[in-house]
């Protein structure tokens, strides 16, 4: 099946946690349930996918720690410590199956934020090169990731991921 990812904005962190058991990504909003701005993507995750595409937008080498997250949940102040605590978690515990839900930093939606439409076939190109693939895939994707960035920026939110699988 894979792992999903769900990039998308909130105001902050308690509204970005808010059901943390659905989908960011709803094509209409259910009664009691937040509605958020989302972006799909089923492979696009923060720690590889998308620090190489920061790596890119900086031009700056790749490293896994251009794109620190902080983890909101499950809450890491609750999570099992040592082995046996994990051993004894019940199957469907969010520590071991999910959902995931990770802040993103700032200066990342910046960077997303700030590419320009000039630069997106270029940087659709450069990625497919480096990872093989469609380059208008790639580009398309940015678009959607630098578009959500800014919408966040302008409302001065924060970006979120939720993954799960």
């Amino acid at each position: 099946m894979g792992i999903f990812y769900e990039y998308f904005r909130a105001a902050n962190r308690q509204v970005a946690v808010e059901k943390p058991d659905h989908s960011r990504v709803v094509e209409k909003p259910l009664p009691g349930f937040p509605a958020f701005d989302a972006v799909e993507s089923k492979w696009f995750n923060p720690c590889d996918s998308l620090s190489k595409l920061i790596a890119l937008i900086r031009n700056v080498p790749y490293s896994m720690d251009l794109v620190p997250t902080v983890e909101l949940y499950p809450p890491p102040e609750n999570a099992p410590k040592t082995d046996q605590e994990l051993a004894a978690l019940p199957e469907d515990s969010p520590y071991l199956v999910g959902p995931g839900i990770e802040e993103l930093p700032v200066d990342v939606r910046d960077s997303l934020a700030d590419v320009t439409d000039a630069e997106l076939v270029e940087l659709g190109e450069r990625w497919a090169a480096e990872e093989g693939g469609d380059p208008e895939s790639y580009s398309a994707l940015v678009a959607e990731l630098r578009d959500l960035a800014r919408r966040a920026r302008d409302e001065g939110q924060l970006l979120y991921c939720w993954n799960f699988g």
